[in-house]
């Protein structure tokens, strides 16, 4: 079986930008995180970010918004061209997570994906574990999220041939 090259080791693929304006910050942190430096400018420029920043957590929830609509985009385009596509299961967990800068209102953050690696389940014939790290940028290229990832994955049998 063949895998699809942008699912082989080192792959990249970028996932989108995003666009953290003070009202989105709020919205988010009071529903989630109401930590004073995210629901209140006063508050937030006394504290030790001395500004308004978003939750780590509404960094990482962006990722995930905009991993999924990638795929979907990149599955219609592999259904338009007669492409097989990969069935995604699960995700078994994350690891390392880290937030290495603060995201101020009026940051707007690169997403990316980067492959690396498969590896196959022998509890469940005919699915891999993909494991991925995941990475926002700031506007100057800067890491500001990290993390590293894992799904479940069915490749498609390209064994098979259609009539």
């Amino acid at each position: 079986m063949s895998i699809d090259p942008s699912f082989e080791p080192g792959a990249r693929q970028e996932l989108g930008k995003y666009l953290f304006t003070a009202d989105s910050i709020v919205e988010f942190a009071r529903q989630f995180d109401p930590q004073r430096f995210h629901v209140d400018a006063e508050a937030a420029r006394e504290s030790v970010f001395g500004g308004l920043c978003a939750s780590g957590w509404h960094t990482a929830s962006v990722w995930m918004k905009l991993n999924i609509a990638s795929s979907a985009v990149e599955t219609r385009k592999a259904l338009a061209e007669g492409r097989a596509v990969p069935e995604f299961g699960p995700s078994p967990g994350f690891r390392n997570l880290r937030w290495f800068k603060p995201v101020f209102a009026g940051d707007e953050l690169s997403y990316a994906r980067v492959v690396r690696g498969t590896r196959p389940l022998a509890s469940r014939p005919g699915w891999s574990i993909l494991e991925l790290t995941c990475e926002a940028r700031n506007e100057t290229g800067e890491l500001v999220m990290s993390f590293d990832s894992a799904a479940l994955i069915k490749f498609p049998d390209t064994t098979q041939t259609s009539s």
